[in-house]
């Protein structure tokens, strides 16, 4: 019997294909293999909102290989992702390939581990269309927004610009943070500390109130704090109370998506999108080697909102804790954390797949982004297991005249989880040991000094990722899956900009919220954007359908959109040119940022009689103009010098005296492989969209061609050369009758011109 076990990354295929037996083939799908065209809507509102789907272009040799396979086989797994998107790739999955219901086992697996894979071979299910359409709605939703709302904003702010229904949002927090810190009004107030000595150590005690008053006594002027130091200077401080006690400190909880791209952030200085990336790379799996167990996916899924644990790894965590740092440091019962109302249990909080994998123990086979990221879930896990820290604290309140000081301090009775991991706090001040010395009640002491010091209050703090994340999260604004997509997308389309770690907006982003506050007020609301959150929840559950959800939205919506063509002007919204410190030499005038179809570039503002442009780096400032490289021959037309040139398909040459001269010819980079035909060089060249190809470098004379990469490696059948199949790590030989294939277990045999591996 054969089984053809479909996932979404070849590096995923990799590592299930090590835990099945000969009888399974595994291959990848790359991702999705359907999705709606790019060109058109796509959607037929007026028939139910019924989408019209199409095989994404790049992917018509996938398909047919895994048609072809899944022909042969007598049965198909299909293991995408546990999420909506793996679901509705799984769907896809079985259209495209026109698979029998009768063929298709729908599994899934919280962690890529050998036993949790034949686990999910034993009991496969049917594909969950109520998931299915849950991820069809969002999928519809933002389309739907994306291409009724970018052509307005092409007509009343600029062309080229793009609106989306959560990146909206997420456009409009960063907005309104920014009007709040211009509005903020800094408050002046003072504090008064005194610095007493007990013991013959020093520590500080701070002002809190008059005597006989309950509450704390802000001082908003220096005359105050400054009448206090007169009353207290060279007076005895008096200890009218003390308290001593212990308190506990329970561990932060496992991660979800959230916390963990809040934590990679402030622990790691990790942006959203490496934290998926590499968390991605740590599921799916690394090779560890033999001693210790060849490939294994090193954590569980990685998108998810839930704080469920498993029982076993549970039992694991509390055996590995006892082991190590002893019976105390284990709770008295397994540590169970709620998860919050509306998040999505379908799988479990992101742990190590197993306890036992040290961080210290595998740190060689990592990367360093891979150990970074491991070690802080690992630790964070086993935290989330261990008994809690016990903090011995003393608080002490001193009198002198009418004015109380307080001071406080603890130490760490016992470590607990703490000896472990420590979550860091929000504030720029975390949590440290205070120790105060012997100090008994009514007991007289001398202040060394007593300093009255100024404070302004501070504006709210920008968000950096992380704390939009969080603020996403508390909203109800998006899932697990779209965070990082959301940061991604307002960023590229100039919305929103990096300043060190904080997100500003742009002048563009403010202009593109005033524009949505005013007309489409829904789409930016976030009570409404949170509900439809909830109803997407609803159609997952089975309880809500796609067409009530989407005629619902859709009837409002378009009344918005319909209401604005007729009202908005161009004149409006405007948007100012960004302008830049680079100067036109041609001209003198300050350039000006421009997007185009392959980023941002400065351009004169005096376009069309001058049409100066420069290339911008990451940091906005004008890339340095390099010489250009002198090709070793000369142009074919005039016989001028010919220079290499960067076009959108790389490298290519041009004539020096452009434009007139307008000869150009490809630059073509050789395979080290010869021709089986004529024995020249075969070298690697681009066709339409950026697809690489393999040409015999004599062409048109020799017309030896190639989608697959031909190599230096001969059939052991019969002789003729193999080539890598495009996209797989597959060596196939092409002759006709013969058949022979043969995959590729050594990952770093696998190359694809063009392409990083």
């Amino acid at each position: 019997m054969t089984n053809l076990v479909i996932v979404e990354s070849p590096a995923k295929a990799y590592t299930i294909k090590s835990y099945l037996g000969s009888n399974y083939k595994v291959m990848a799908s790359k991702g999705h293999v359907r999705d709606l065209p790019k060109s058109t809507l796509g959607i037929d509102i007026e028939h139910g909102f019924e989408p019209h789907y199409i095989n994404i272009r790049g992917k018509g040799e996938l398909i047919r290989e895994l048609k072809k396979e899944a022909k042969n086989a007598d049965r198909i797994y299909l293991a995408t992702d546990l999420d909506r998107e793996g679901e509705a790739i799984s769907w896809h999955l079985a259209a495209a390939l026109g698979l029998p219901e009768d063929k298709i086992k729908r599994i899934t697996f919280n962690e890529i581990t050998k036993s949790a894979i034949k686990e999910s071979i034993k009991s496969p299910r049917k594909i969950d269309i109520d998931l299915v359409n849950a991820q069809q709605t969002r999928r519809i939703l933002d389309r739907i927004v994306g291409y009724k709302l970018s052509p307005f904003l092409w007509k009343t702010v600029k062309s080229g610009l793009s609106a989306g229904r959560v990146q909206s949002i997420a456009t409009k927090i960063i907005v309104e943070r920014e009007d709040e810190i211009r509005a903020f009004v800094p408050r002046e107030y003072w504090t008064v500390d005194a610095v007493l000595t007990s013991d013959g150590r020093d520590f500080t005690a701070h002002y809190y109130g008059e005597a006989g008053s309950k509450d704390k006594n802000e001082l908003s002027a220096e005359s105050e704090a400054v009448r206090i130091k007169d009353d207290c200077f060279g007076k005895k401080f008096v200890c009218t109370e003390i308290k001593k006690g212990n308190r506990t400190k329970s561990p932060a909880p496992p991660f979800i998506t959230s916390t963990l791209q809040q934590e990679a952030s402030k622990k790691l200085n990790f942006q959203s999108q490496r934290t998926m990336r590499v968390a991605q790379e740590l599921y799916e799996g690394v090779n560890l080697g033999h001693e210790n167990g060849g490939v294994q996916g090193l954590i569980t899924y990685m998108r998810t909102d839930s704080l469920r644990v498993a029982a076993e790894a549970q039992s694991a965590a509390l055996e590995y804790i006892a082991e190590n740092y002893g019976r105390d440091y284990c709770p008295e019962k397994p540590r169970v954390y709620r998860t919050k109302a509306n998040a999505q249990d379908a799988h479990e909080a992101i742990r190590p797949s197993k306890v036992a994998l040290d961080p210290e123990k595998i740190k060689k086979m990592l990367t360093p982004d891979q150990y970074k990221l491991y070690k802080l879930i690992w630790r964070r896990f086993l935290a989330s297991q261990m008994s809690s820290a016990v903090l011995s604290t003393v608080n002490a309140e001193f009198a002198c005249e009418s004015h109380i000081f307080k001071s406080s301090g603890y130490t760490v009775k016992f470590r607990g989880y703490m000896a472990l991991y420590e979550e860091t706090s929000d504030t720029a001040d975390t949590e440290r040991e205070v120790v105060l010395p012997p100090v008994d009640k009514d007991a007289e002491l001398n202040a060394r000094d007593i300093i009255p010091e100024q404070h302004f209050t501070e504006p709210p703090s920008r968000y950096t990722e992380a704390s939009l994340i969080k603020f996403l999260e508390e909203k109800g604004i998006g899932r697990p899956s779209t965070y990082t997509p959301i940061i991604t997308i307002i960023i590229s389309r100039g919305y929103v900009k990096r300043d060190g770690k904080s997100l500003r907006p742009t002048d563009l982003g403010e202009i593109i919220t005033r524009l949505m506050n005013k007309s489409f007020p829904d789409i930016v609301d976030y009570k409404f954007t949170a509900s439809m959150e909830n109803q997407l929840d609803e159609i997952e559950n089975g309880n809500a359908t796609m067409l009530d959800m989407l005629s619902k939205f859709y009837e409002g919506f378009s009344r918005e959109l319909e209401e604005a063509e007729k009202t908005v002007s161009k004149e409006t919204y405007e948007a100012p040119a960004e302008e830049t410190d680079i100067i036109c030499e041609k001209c003198g005038s300050r350039m000006i940022v421009k997007n185009g179809r392959y980023g941002r570039f400065a351009a004169c503002p005096n376009y069309p009689e001058c049409k100066n442009t420069k290339q911008l780096n990451k940091s906005g400032t004008a890339e340095a103009e390099k010489e250009p490289e002198i090709a070793p021959f000369k142009c074919e037309f005039c016989g001028s010098d010919v220079v290499v040139r960067q076009g959108r398909n790389g490298a290519f040459y041009a004539c020096s005296r452009y434009p007139e001269c307008k000869f150009t010819k490809q630059k073509v980079k050789s395979l080290g492989v010869s021709c089986p035909k004529c024995g020249r060089d075969i070298v690697t060249k681009y066709g339409r969209n950026k697809t690489v190809f393999y040409s015999c470098s004599g062409y048109p004379e020799c017309d030896f061609s190639s989608w697959d990469l031909p190599t230096n490696e001969k059939c052991p059948q019969c002789g003729e050369m193999l080539y890598q199949k495009k996209g797989r790590a597959l060596l196939v030989c092409k002759k006709e009758g013969c058949g022979y294939k043969r995959e590729i277990t050594d990952s770093s045999d696998a190359k694809e011109s063009g392409e990083e591996k």
